[in-house]
């Protein structure tokens, strides 16, 4: 199976299982959602959406949150980790936000790269799912099931990131990119890989490292 027959064909499937993409966190706008996706780096979704309510009830907007402290926003983000990293870069991306943009997220890649606690990734979630424009954002997981699927050579996920956009039409990355991350969760979770569910990669027929298994 070459790549693109593989590409065609892990579209089709996933069609098929998510044909709507619900974004995974709750939000009302790209602010709301800019935080969310800040606070997801290693949190899942279920836990950042339980504590974001929270936060948005006092600060739902730039210049509400830089009238919060950053140990008051600590307090009530704890449960997400990295918490002392995340306050202090939510009350400062508040405040340049406010001093740059008249309190308005960007919406271009560069200026959202150089926001605190905003890397390439995180910019990617909220150009495509707050702003629409075309993104594959890759995080670890859909590194490891692309890789696996052997749509990438899984160095690293900028390569990911790459090879994704190659293979997959653009019109389709906004969406393609959170069904992989709905079948990741659905049939081959990190931490237990579900082999004798996980038909994609059985079709495939990429192995699975032992390690993996373990």
């Amino acid at each position: 199976m070459t790549k693109k027959e593989k590409a065609s064909y892990i579209i089709n499937e996933l069609e098929k299982l998510y044909p709507t993409t619900p974004i995974p966190l709750d939000h009302k706008d790209p602010y709301t959602l800019l935080i969310s996706v800040l606070l997801s780096a290693q949190c899942t979704d279920k836990r950042v959406n339980l504590i974001t309510p929270t936060l948005f009830n006092l600060a739902d907007n730039p210049f509400d949150m830089i009238e919060l402290s950053v140990d008051e926003i600590r307090a009530i983000i704890r449960p997400c980790g990295l918490s002392p990293r995340k306050s202090q870069a939510i009350f400062t991306l508040s405040e340049m936000l406010i001093d740059k943009y008249g309190g308005e997220v960007p919406q271009t890649f560069e200026q959202l790269e150089e926001l605190p606690g905003v890397g390439h990734k995180t910019a990617s979630v909220v150009m495509a799912q707050a702003f629409g424009v075309p993104a594959f954002p890759v995080d670890t997981h859909i590194h490891r099931l692309l890789t696996r699927w052997g749509i990438t050579n899984g160095k690293n996920v900028v390569q990911t990131e790459k090879d994704a956009k190659k293979l997959f039409p653009e019109n389709l990355w906004n969406k393609l990119h959170l069904q992989i991350i709905f079948y990741g969760r659905e049939y081959s979770p990190s931490r237990s890989p579900k082999m004798n569910v996980d038909f994609i990669t059985l079709k495939i027929g990429t192995v699975i490292a032992k390690k993996e298994l373990n």
